[in-house]
Order: structure tokens, then sequence, then C-alpha cells
């Protein structure tokens, strides 16, 4: 096989997993162009259409996916092999690709980004940061962090630091007109500042007490899918918003926001990196794990 049969069959592999030629050649780190030519250049020696491509999607054709459920595998296996020879390096080299919730990001890469590039220079980290549900293995990353264990078959998952909590938080101003809420249901009586996932699906605050459940679904006039965001609206006085804790501490230790129903607080929430499990990690992954793990 010549070397640039395996880097259009790295190409196809791309395109059918992204379903996207733009998103393939972000993977490959190439044009979505060059992408399109070495998958056409694929078909024309197979002389087998294996995409269906309109303006708007690209599909499988049924020999397409013949020869992804195929191929899949084997590139799976050769870049093991690529991985396992790391071992022999003094220090992890390439590139290692992290999915993060962007709400979450900031608290579980701040302290470590600085001392794994140091630690190791040949190592080019590159973290996407966004509340989007990502499928992983489709969009081409190495490994992700998710709050639970909810995590599909196939998944290694490893607890990650910090643990994070949320809070319910509000402006001095606003509770210069409004009481503290002892309890969740005083909630009700309150403007609350309602938090969204990105596909706009609302999302209830949660509370625990003596082992007990509560969940409150706000009503407000305003919802927002970004925790900054969130902290800044309850700075300006709009109403009470549901945060991690750790993004509202600065404030709350300024006395520009107020925590309320503290003793309320849902428990604290582990964080996970999960990665597809196979028989060897690339050193620049194992890196990455051994910097966050607990």
């Amino acid at each position: 096989m010549r070397s640039t049969d395996l880097s259009e069959l790295a190409a196809f592999d791309a395109v059918a997993r992204h379903r996207n030629f733009r998103r393939a050649g972000e993977e490959r780190g190439v044009t979505a162009s060059a992408i399109s030519h070495a998958v056409g250049n694929l078909e024309a020696r197979v002389g087998i259409r294996l995409l269906n491509r309109t303006t708007r999607s690209v599909a499988l054709t049924d020999a397409g996916a013949m020869l992804l459920a195929q191929l899949s595998p084997a590139l799976g296996e050769i870049g093991s092999a690529l991985d396992a020879l790391n071992q022999f390096r003094d220090t992890p080299f390439g590139k290692v690709r992290i999915n993060a919730p962007n709400s979450v990001a900031p608290f579980v890469f701040r302290s470590v980004i600085g001392p794994l590039i140091a630690e190791n220079p040949g190592l080019q980290l590159e973290i996407v940061a966004t509340d989007r549900l990502v499928d992983i293995v489709e969009e081409g990353f190495d490994a992700g962090i998710r709050l639970g264990e909810s995590l599909r078959d196939g998944m290694t998952a490893v607890k990650i630091k910090p643990r994070l909590r949320f809070a319910v938080v509000g402006s001095t101003s606003y509770f210069e007109h409004n009481p503290l809420p002892k309890t969740p249901d005083d909630l009700r009586h309150h403007v609350c500042i309602r938090n969204i996932y990105p596909s706009g699906k609302p999302y209830a605050w949660e509370f625990s007490r003596a082992g007990k459940i509560i969940e409150f679904e706000p009503t407000g006039s305003l919802s927002l899918d970004d925790h900054e965001l969130m902290v800044e609206a309850a700075l300006s006085g709009v109403g009470l918003a549901y945060v991690w804790e750790e993004r509202a501490r600065p404030y709350i230790h300024n006395g520009s926001l107020v925590e309320c129903l503290a003793s309320w607080s849902a428990p604290e929430d582990w964080l996970y990196l999960y990665y597809p499990t196979r028989k060897y990690l690339s050193a620049g992954l194992r890196a990455v794990i051994d910097a966050l793990r607990v």
C-alpha cells in the first residue's frame, strides 16, 4: 500500500465520522478541499461512490458504510501502535485534543496548563470548551470531561479535580429590596435567572437536605447558557443566579454577591475525564490524565 492510499483512507474515515469536510479537515490539519480531493481520489481508485454529497450534507453510501465499519478499527489499531512508541520517548510528544464543558473548563485547567506544557515541551494540547453535548469519537477528540459517570459503553472514566457544587447568589442591591430565601420553596417569590443548555432546553436548580432531593424550575424572563453571564446578571441586580460556587466565590468574598440556601446546596459533583477504552494510551494523554486525576 502506498502512503497516499493510507492518507486517503484516513481522510475518508474523518469525513465519514464528522459528516462534514470542513471538520474533517480541521481534525487532519488540512483544508476541506484537500480532504475532498483525497476522498475523490479514493473513490476513483476503487471505482465506487463512498459518499453522497449535497451542498448541505454528507452521507455514506452502503459501500461507504461497509468500508467505514472495517476501516475504523484498523486505523485505531495503527494509531495505538504508533501511540505505544511514545513509551520509548523521554517526554510525551504530539497533539492531544480534549473536550470540556465551557462552564467548568477554567476550574479544571487553570492550575494545570502551565506546568503540563513546561514539563512536556513536545506536547501539543488542544482544549475545546463548549457546553454542547459532544461525541468525542465522532468529533476527533482524544478525551472529554463530564460531570458524573453517565458515559456510553466503551469508555473509560477517571475521577479528576476539582469537585464542584452549585450556589444560589444575588447582589447586595437585590437583597436591599428582597428578603433572603430560607428554603427552596421561597424561590417562587424571587426573580430567578433560568439556566439553559446550548440547545435551549432548561435545567432545574437542584437542592438536597436530609437525603431528600428537591428540584426547582425557575420561570424568570431571563434565560442564559453561560455561567459567567449568569454571574454578571446577578451582579447587576437582575435576580438570583444558580451557578458554580467556584465561579461566584471572588464576588462572595468581596461582598458583591451574597450566597443563600447554602445549607440546601446539593453535594459536590465529581468530574470525570473519559476516553475510548483501548489497549494503549498515548504518552500525551497519559500525561494529561496524571496531571488531572484525583
